[in-house]
């Protein structure tokens, strides 16, 4: 007892204050200007937006919007356009919670918690990693997860360890709590209320800047799993597709959208995975090997129908590729 006592007064008490934290990089304002956007919809799309950050897309209907009043959305520049969600069921592991977190969200001077690993425990979620303050404290939090009216996650604490120390009951005994031990920098989204994390699914996300509501969520298999809007939003109908047997694909339709040097006007590009036997793994930094991997064919309505093959496969490609003589 006298220990966590201790530890839990050394954990408030040192090292004095902390490096000012770095705010995060500036994104572009939202363009709330819809007349140029991009109409989209995915089916069974393993996302990669960064290293090691993947979102899995069951189903997606919504639109790019330029983030400039004079360029279009461009797959080159993830800052240029805005994904806004009508209606969505999307899932992220644990490993790329994660990255998430440890590379993108906590990742500026100042940090107040660092190395940390995501996991689950039923349907709680298990948050491991360091407190720095002045000295380098473990810590281990479960969690409850629910949603609050806003659509932000809201991890409640069932269990505070402190170098394996319970903790909960004396930081309450202290009148100590996470947020007064771990300060966190505005505009992360993410931030602690008392002992609660409050995670604002769309703003921790590094670019594209993602802009939906969570209705819905859940924590199991490994994962957490989101629903934006409904299944029926009136403004996102169902699109309708080049082909309609394709059970993996991309679908990009209306306003002007750039890949690589090419500029699309009318947009009606349509990408299907190569292996429909697993889920379509595109990867959007790496996203052009795959298109020049892939193969292509121009509609009679002037539309591009894309097979590109997974990421992973495209590297035991390269794996299998003779060596140049």
């Amino acid at each position: 007892m006298r220990r966590g006592i201790a530890l839990l007064t050394l954990a408030a008490g040192c090292g004095g204050t902390e490096p000012e934290a770095a705010p995060p990089p500036p994104l572009e304002p939202l363009v709330h200007d819809t007349s140029r956007a991009v109409e989209t919809e995915m089916r069974n799309v393993d996302f990669g937006i960064d290293s090691g950050i993947v979102l899995e897309i069951s189903r997606l209907r919504g639109r790019l919007i330029p983030t400039s009043d004079t360029a279009p959305p461009a797959f080159n520049d993830p800052r240029s356009f805005t994904l806004s969600i009508g209606s969505a069921a999307i899932a992220i592991d644990t490993a790329s919670l994660s990255a998430l977190l440890t590379r993108h969200v906590f990742a500026y001077k100042g940090s107040p918690l660092g190395s940390l690993r995501i996991s689950t425990d039923g349907n709680l979620l298990v948050q491991e990693g360091v407190l720095k303050k002045g000295i380098h404290l473990p810590f281990t939090v479960k969690a409850e997860v629910s949603l609050t009216p806003e659509g932000l996650i809201r991890l409640h604490p069932t269990s505070i360890k402190v170098i394996g120390v319970g903790a909960r009951g004396l930081m309450k005994f202290l009148g100590l709590s996470l947020e007064g031990l771990a300060r966190v920098a505005p505009g992360r989204g993410i931030r602690i209320e008392g002992n609660d994390f409050l995670l604002d699914p769309a703003a921790v996300l590094p670019p594209p800047r993602v802009r939906g509501k969570v209705t819905a969520l859940a924590v199991k298999n490994g994962r957490l799993y989101q629903v934006f809007g409904s299944a029926t939003t009136a403004d996102f109908a169902r699109l309708s597709l080049p082909d309609t047997t394709a059970a993996n694909y991309m679908y990009f339709r209306g306003g002007t959208l750039r890949f690589g040097k090419l500029t699309m006007t009318d947009a009606d590009m349509f990408i299907v995975d190569d292996d429909p036997s697993d889920r379509f793994d595109f990867s959007l930094p790496g996203y052009f090997d795959q298109l020049v991997a892939g193969t292509h064919r121009t509609t009679r309505s002037d539309g591009l129908i894309v097979h590109m093959p997974d990421r992973n496969d495209l590297a035991a490609r390269r794996r299998k590729a003779p060596a140049p003589r």
